[in-house]
């Protein structure tokens, strides 16, 4: 495996860019010590919103002073980045989020991304019938 993927801290105000770190679901890397290392020395979780995942090919994008730390992926982990860092429609976030009535699997992830498409939380708990203090509870980092 080489660097295939870039982790990032999103600055403050910045837009969103990348996929959150949770959104892309379990990358063999998050469990290494030098990830581990580097989200407690910025005193992060994993499933903040403000940690982000970009493929290496796209990191010219990742802000000058975002803090970034290049991670190696597998094959399989490396197309899972590249399609959580695809625009969707919102339309097919909110399918899935229909679909979500019958399945709990990747629940924080299907959370993750569909904020990061821009629906609102309300729409999420209509769409997922999940309280919305949960869905708070799930995006706190």
């Amino acid at each position: 495996m080489a660097d295939d993927a870039c982790l990032f801290l999103l600055p403050a105000r910045h837009p969103l860019i990348g996929a959150p770190f949770a959104a892309v679901g379990e990358l063999e890397c998050r469990e290494t010590p030098a990830v581990q290392g580097w989200l407690h020395a910025h005193g992060v979780s994993a499933s903040s919103e403000l940690v982000r995942i970009l493929p290496a090919e796209t990191e010219a994008i990742i802000p000058e002073d975002a803090e970034r730390l290049p991670v190696p992926l597998s094959p399989e982990e490396t197309i899972r980045v590249q399609q959580a860092c695809a625009p969707r429609s919102v339309t097919d976030i909110e399918s899935e989020l229909l679909d979500f009535r019958d399945t709990t699997r990747e629940r924080e992830s299907l959370v993750h991304r569909a904020l990061t498409a821009g629906i609102p939380a309300p729409r999420i708990a209509q769409l997922t019938g999940l309280d919305p203090r949960e869905i708070g509870r799930l995006t706190q980092g």
